[in-house]
C-alpha cells in the first residue's frame, strides 16, 4: 500500500518575495532614525493614506459614524485622521521594536496600572489568559509583560506571504513572545496553561481553529473569538484583560484587569457571558482612546442573518 507524502508550502511567489525585501529595507532604514524618528515617518505616512490618498477611508469613516452617533461629520473625519495616524505609529514602533533591551521596553511605559492582578493570577499556577484587541500597540503589550519576566505565548494568525510570516515570529521571538499560531491554539494552549504561561489573544477579530460567538460592540452584534473564554473555563485559569495605549508623552500606559469568570454549570451560557464581559471591557477602552483603535478593520462584517437593518454593518 502506497503512501502519500504531506505536501509542502507553497514556494513564494515573486510578489512575496519583492514584498518581504521591501519590509526589511523599510525596518533598516527605519532604525537609523530612532524610535521616536521612526513613530514621527509611521504617523505621517498614515496620516497621507487617510488623506488624500483614501485608503478604507469610507470604512474608517462609517464605522466611527456609527460608533459615536454624537460626533459631526467634521469631528468624524478628524477622528479618523489621528486614527490613521496612530495606527502609522503603532505599526512601526513595532517594527522597529525587535532589538530592543528589556530595560528600554520597560522605559517606555510611563505609568502601569493593576499589575497586582499579574502576580496573583500567577500564583496561581494555572497559566493566564491575556484578552486584548486592536487598540493601542498591542505587539508592545507583549513585549512589556515579557521583560516584566513573565513567559508569554501569543496566538497569532498566519499570513499568507509565508517569508513575511516567518519574519514576524522571528521579531516576536526576539522580544521575548512564543508564537503559536490560532490554527494550532486548541492543541498547544493547554500545555502552556499548564506550564504556567501567559497565553495572549488579541480577541476582537476572528480567529482560524477557534470557535467565535456574536456580541455586541458599540451596540452591533460582532463575531468575536470565544477560544479564551473556553479555555479560562476548563482549565481554571484567571483571565485578565491587558491594554496598552500611546499617551501624549508619546510614552505609553498599561492597563490591567481581571475579567469575571463564574461558572454556573451552564458551559455554553458562560462562555458567552466571559466573551461578553471582555467585550464590553474593551469598548470601554475604546471609548477613552477612540483614536487608537483599529478602525480600518470591517469589525461588523459577519453578522447574524436576523440582524435588524439598523444594526447591520455601516
Amino acid at each position: 500500500m502506497s503512501t502519500v507524502a504531506p505536501s509542502a508550502e507553497p514556494a513564494p511567489t515573486f510578489s512575496h518575495r519583492v514584498e518581504y525585501a521591501a519590509t526589511r529595507a523599510a525596518v533598516a532604514g527605519l532604525r537609523l532614525l530612532g524610535w521616536r524618528g521612526a513613530s514621527t515617518v509611521g504617523g505621517w505616512l498614515a496620516r497621507l493614506a487617510y488623506r488624500p490618498i483614501g485608503i478604507r477611508a469610507g470604512v474608517v469613516e462609517r464605522q466611527i459614524a456609527a460608533a459615536f452617533p454624537h460626533l459631526s461629520a467634521d469631528e468624524v473625519r478628524a477622528l479618523s485622521g489621528r486614527a490613521y495616524e496612530s495606527l502609522g505609529r503603532t505599526s512601526i514602533e513595532t517594527a522597529v521594536l525587535p532589538g530592543t533591551s528589556p530595560a528600554d521596553v520597560l522605559a517606555r511605559v510611563e505609568r502601569v496600572e493593576g499589575w497586582h492582578h499579574v502576580e496573583a493570577a500567577l500564583a496561581l499556577g494555572k497559566g493566564i489568559i491575556a484578552v486584548t484587541g486592536h487598540l493601542g500597540n498591542w505587539e508592545f503589550a507583549g513585549a512589556y509583560v515579557a521583560a516584566r519576566g513573565v513567559r508569554v505565548d501569543a496566538v497569532t494568525r498566519g499570513a499568507a506571504n509565508k517569508l513575511f510570516e516567518a519574519y514576524i515570529t522571528r521579531t516576536r521571538q526576539q522580544i521575548g513572545m512564543e508564537v503559536i499560531h490560532d490554527r494550532d491554539a486548541v492543541r498547544r494552549t493547554p500545555r502552556s496553561l499548564r506550564e504556567n504561561h501567559l497565553v495572549a489573544f488579541v480577541a476582537d477579530h476572528d480567529a482560524l481553529g477557534l470557535a467565535s460567538t456574536f456580541v455586541p460592540f458599540f451596540g452591533r452584534p460582532a463575531k468575536t473569538p470565544r477560544g479564551p473564554a473556553v479555555f479560562a473555563l476548563r482549565f481554571g485559569a484567571p483571565v485578565l484583560l491587558m491594554i496598552c495605549v500611546r499617551q501624549p508623552s508619546g510614552r505609553y500606559a498599561f492597563f490591567v484587569e481581571p475579567v469575571e469568570v463564574q461558572p454556573t454549570g451552564d458551559r455554553e451560557a458562560d462562555v458567552d457571558a466571559i466573551v461578553l464581559r471582555y467585550t464590553q471591557m474593551l469598548e470601554q477602552k475604546v471609548r477613552e482612546y477612540p483614536e487608537q483603535y483599529f478602525w480600518q478593520h470591517r469589525r461588523w462584517r459577519r453578522q447574524p442573518p436576523d440582524t435588524p437593518p439598523h444594526l447591520r454593518e455601516p
